[in-house]
Formats: structure tokens, sequence, C-alpha cells
């Protein structure tokens, strides 16, 4: 028998720690998973892992490879070919073997190639995933091993692959619509450079030389470029260190949550923010309660994964508050940043006692909800981009224009 130290992911999400002995490896797998823990980590009693040496190396078996990146359309293009592989009546070991024989996909090879080995090792597909790419991430890994748990992985598997897809379309509905701003915004930036550095100062000398007081706003024109091309190092210094300096206190604990805090109410912007997170809280939950996963649990795991620290702490309450034996709904109330259709809904779901259900009504609803204020919001920005731009090039363009004509009228005979 040979003593194993292992760290594993119990079903409440928590990390615990211990050891436990087996004849092989892959009896410390099957032990740990009859205990209902995931594995993150398997070290064998005796073998120096400092000088990467593995049971797998000692016996003459090729190491499988860790820390694979994957692209986002990677991830989807897994999951959807591991739910079709797997609704299709095929085991996950040959299912593997499947994906791993697809030569056009390197990344997806090496990832199908890792995790089947760890996977006839005895290691669960959950497990497997957190060691083999990092790209999965925590949220997804948990789901998957929720669907081991309660045997539903192929379905698990679809819906969250409709999941990731529709996070990407909308993502990249968001990009399609900011490249045509953004282009205007570029170019009347470049055109607004190349009249403060190059035509200005050429005029200037034709305006000194009429010898006449100039425009109001011709004579602003002058002076603002000839303070940008004495100053310019002043301007660039003083506009880097604001950047470093706000880069700086956003890093930390306090500046972070008050700039997480800002996105959600900054106008426009705010409200696609907010209706993100409740999209993705509702579908997210919806999948982890309708697999079986209790509901303080599902709680956990999901703000585990959630990237906003302002949002994570109102979470943290609410799952506080859940602890306690409140109701979700009246936790959710209680913390304030969620909509009263929002809260309702949940608690028509906790008194039917079909809570995933409601999520997942929730979450068409506010998916709907979302694409409109999407649809709205690049609509809105495209014109208003063009109108402050072309407002900048003609108030420019209109000062130039006007000094050169009150030039031209002095060079008039009487």
């Amino acid at each position: 028998m040979a003593l194993f130290f292992y760290t594993a992911a119990g079903r409440d999400g928590q990390r615990v720690s211990g050891k436990i002995e087996a004849q092989t490896r892959a009896d410390a797998f099957r032990k740990l998973d009859q205990e209902r823990l995931q594995p993150i980590s398997l070290l064998q009693e005796g073998i120096d892992h400092k000088n990467g040496e593995s049971a797998a190396a000692k016996t003459g078996e090729i190491a499988p490879a860790r820390n694979i990146r994957l692209s986002r359309s990677q991830i989807i293009l897994f999951t959807e070919e591991m739910s079709d592989l797997l609704d299709a009546g095929l085991q996950l070991e040959p299912a593997l073997r499947v994906m791993e024989g697809r030569k056009e996909l390197t990344s997806l090879k090496a990832v199908a190639a890792s995790l089947r080995q760890q996977v006839r090792e005895g290691s669960s597909l959950s497990n497997a995933m957190r060691i083999v790419s990092p790209s999965f991430g925590d949220l997804f890994c948990n789901l998957v091993a929720a669907g081991e748990i309660s045997g539903s992985l192929p379905q698990l598997l679809k819906r969250q692959a409709a999941f990731l897809v529709a996070i990407d379309d909308l993502q990249k509905k968001v990009v399609s619509a900011l490249i045509y701003p953004s282009l205007i915004f570029t170019l009347g930036i470049g055109l607004i450079f190349l009249f403060m550095t190059y035509l200005v100062p050429q005029l200037t000398f034709l305006f000194q030389k009429t010898g006449k007081d100039l425009p109001l706003l011709t004579r602003l024109l002058v002076q603002t470029s000839q303070f940008f091309s004495q100053y310019w190092w002043a301007i660039l210094t003083v506009v880097g260190a604001l950047i470093f300096g706000f880069n700086q206190f956003i890093r930390s604990e306090g500046g972070r949550r008050w700039w997480h805090r800002t996105q959600l109410h900054v106008p426009l912007f705010g409200s696609v923010l907010r209706g993100r997170f409740y999209t993705q809280f509702s579908q997210t939950l919806a999948n982890l309660v309708e697999n079986g996963i209790p509901l303080l649990t599902g709680l956990r795991l999901f703000n585990g994964a959630i990237a906003n620290v302002y949002l994570r702490s109102q979470m943290g309450r609410v799952i506080e508050i859940v602890a306690e034996g409140g109701s979700l709904s009246r936790a959710l109330q209680r913390v304030g940043d969620f909509p009263p259709m929002f809260i309702d809904m949940v608690a028509v779901g906790e008194q039917t006692g079909n809570l995933a259900h409601s999520f997942e009504k929730i979450g068409r609803r506010y998916d709907k909800e979302l694409s409109l204020r999407i649809q709205r919001l690049t609509a809105l920005i495209q014109p208003v981009v063009i109108l402050i731009m072309a407002g900048m090039v003609g108030l420019i363009a209109y000062s130039i224009i006007n000094g050169i004509f009150d030039a031209i009228s002095t060079l008039r005979p009487d």
C-alpha cells in the first residue's frame, strides 16, 4: 500500500487536504470519488515531484500536458463536441479518443490526449480539466463535477455550450458594433493632430504677416497649437502619470472595489453590465440547481467565478444570509442590488419548489432585455461619436477658414 497526499474540492466547493492509502494512483482516485471529493492534486509519498518526476514517468508513460491555454472559441468547440459524443452513447474515454484523433485541432488535440490519459489513470474529468488547462475555469470544472455526480454530464455540457455561445455572441455583437465608431474616432483624432501640428503652424506665419487682430476662435486655435508644440512633453508626462496613478489606485483593494462599483453606474454602459450579471447569475444557478447542487453550494461556486469585486462582495452577503437560514429572495432584497422583478420571480420559484425553472425563466427574460440594451447602446454610440468628432473637426476648420478670409481681406487694395 502506498500513501498519497491529496488536495480536493468537496461538494460545497471548499478545498480540503489529507492523505489516503491505496495500491495505485487509480485506486486512490477511486477512493476519493467514493468520498465525493474532486481531486485537485494527488502526490505519492517518496516521489520527488520537485525534480519533475511522477509515477507516470517512472513507469515509462508520457506525462500529460498541463496548463494548455485555450481560446473561448476552442472551449466552446470542445464543449459542443464532447456533449455530442457523450449524447450519442460513447463513454468518456472513447469520446476523448475521438477528439484526440482530430488532426486539424492542435490545442484541442493536446487537451483531449492529456484528459484521456488522466481519465485512464482513474481521475475524474473535472479534476483532469483543472490540471490540463486553466482556461476552463473553476466554475466550468465544478459544473462538470456536478454532471459526473448526478449522471447528467451530456445534458449539462449541452446547456453549458449553449451558455458559452450566448455569451460569446454577446461579446461579438458589442465588438462589431464598436468597430465603426472606433475607426471614426481614431481618424478624427489623427486629423485634429495633423491640423494642430502641421497646418496651423504653417498658417500662423501668414496670420502674423497681416498685422491684423485675428478672430477670437482663430487666436484660441493658434495659442492652443503653440502650447501643444512647446509643451507636448509635459502633456504626455502628465497624462502618463495620471494613467499610472489610476492603475495603481484600482489595483488596491479599496480602489478596485470603487472602480468596479462605478462601472455598474456609468450611464448606458452600467445597465449593460448589470444585465449581463443578472443573466449569468440566473443561467448559472439554473444549471447548478437543476443538476442537484444545493442552492448554497451553487451560490458559493458562482461567487468564486465573479470578476467584479463589488458584486462578489454583495453575493458574499447573500451567501451569509442564506447560510443563516434565510430565503434567497429575502437575501437579494436585503442586499438591494437586484431589481424587484428579479426578486419576485425568485420568490415564486421558492414558493413552488421549482427554483431551477424560475432561474431559467429569469435568464431568458434578462437575456432578451440585455440584447435590447446592447442594440440601443450600439445604435446610440455611432451617431454620438460621429457628431462629436465632426463638431471638433468642423470647429477647427471653421477657425482656420475664418482666419484665412480675415487675412485675405487685409490684402485687398483700398
